[in-house]
């Protein structure tokens, strides 16, 4: 998708981002309780069997997904059984969690992919006549599931990215980048990546690769210079260890770009241990712990995502092509289904449509 359908995608969610929101299509809001391995629900030998592998239990975002598929687990009379990688990027465990669930005869598979590593086995899968739904974020290989049910990622990096440009008001941006990965290509990192940097008007060069923009140049409202980027695995500890690299190569830092929530509480850490409180740090996620972290100032602007939608909507989808043979269909104009995105800031700017962080609260996850 080029960098205008992009723009026209992002405008029409924001748009529509309280009916993308509220939609409940036959499931309650967000779920509450807790989510354990191996946990199941409902009984019988008809029922239908499905595992939802997330790709660490370490990050609320993923902990969020699995109290929504195991709340419509239980209204639906599934039977789920939840996996997980031992941190982001985890492929071995999730390969095994596929095995299994192929063992067992399940009918369908939730998962939110560590790496391209694990798509051959969802490849099998499907193969073997399980249903594969993508959570959150798109495989490489198109083939590897039916369907992604997903945040438009681009989309929420832009949103970020054209609050932080109007926010400089024209001052230099001195920018700071906290990705996911530095050992492996997936699409949520360099989407949010590349989409933070078109938001602030910059020239991302190849929009599926990070790095290869120009270092120095113009964005929207004035001069830029990119310090570097650091890898976070979306760990708070990882947005520390990055933002501290990065300060210790420019201690001008003013605008801070981090892939996740935890990521970006752990820059905000470093800056401060540094004597530093006058950046501007960008997030994605809109956890209610984010949500508290935006009205509290220590990040600026969020976009929300909305993990129990996704995680609910993959259960219903399964189940219906069980029951009646009905198979999701695709957000028209995308290649997945669009869950919806929303921009969280208390500190509203001329043309960047948000919500604040009261109406956030509401509809948080975590």
């Amino acid at each position: 998708m080029n960098r205008t359908a992009h723009s026209t995608v992002s405008r029409r969610i924001v748009a529509a981002v309280s009916v993308a929101t509220f939609a409940t299509l036959g499931f309650a809001g967000c779920a509450s309780g807790g989510a354990t391995d191996g946990a199941s629900s409902g009984g019988g030998s008809d029922e239908i069997g499905v595992s939802l592998i997330v790709k660490t239990t370490s990050n609320p975002f993923f902990i969020a997904m699995q109290e929504g598929a195991k709340t419509a687990a239980d209204d639906l009379g599934i039977t789920l059984t939840l996996a997980a990688g031992k941190e982001d990027g985890d492929e071995d465990t999730q390969i095994q969690a596929i095995e299994n669930s192929i063992s067992k005869g399940d009918r369908g598979i939730l998962i939110t992919v560590n790496g391209p590593g694990v798509e051959d086995a969802l490849v099998k899968a499907r193969d073997a006549g399980l249903y594969v739904i993508a959570l959150d974020t798109p495989p490489t290989n198109p083939d590897a599931v039916d369907i992604t049910f997903a945040t438009d990622n681009f989309a929420a990096g832009q949103e970020i990215g054209k609050w932080a440009a109007a926010k400089l008001d024209g001052e230099k941006a001195t920018i700071a980048l906290l990705d996911l990965f530095d050992d492996k290509i997936v699409s949520v990192d360099y989407n949010r990546d590349q989409g933070f940097l078109d938001g602030m008007g910059i020239d991302t060069a190849d929009v599926e690769k990070n790095g290869d923009e120009e270092k120095t140049g113009s964005y929207s409202g004035g001069d830029y210079e990119i310090v570097g980027s650091e890898a976070t695995t979306g760990a708070e500890d990882g947005g520390r260890t990055g933002a501290e690299n990065l300060l210790s190569q420019n201690p001008d830092i003013n605008v801070v770009y981090t892939i996740n929530e935890p990521a970006a509480y752990g820059a905000y850490q470093a800056f401060k241990a540094a004597g530093k409180t006058d950046m501007i740090i960008v997030s994605v996620d809109g956890g209610c712990e984010g949500v508290s972290q935006v009205k509290d100032g220590i990040i600026g602007a969020t976009a929300q995502q909305y993990p129990v939608k996704m995680a609910e909507l993959g259960v219903q989808a399964i189940f219906d092509l069980v029951d009646s043979g009905t198979k999701p269909e695709v957000t028209e104009g995308l290649d997945f289904f669009d869950t919806g995105v929303a921009l969280v800031t208390d500190d509203t700017q001329t043309g960047v449509e948000s919500i604040d962080t009261t109406a956030a609260s509401k509809i948080c996850w975590g």
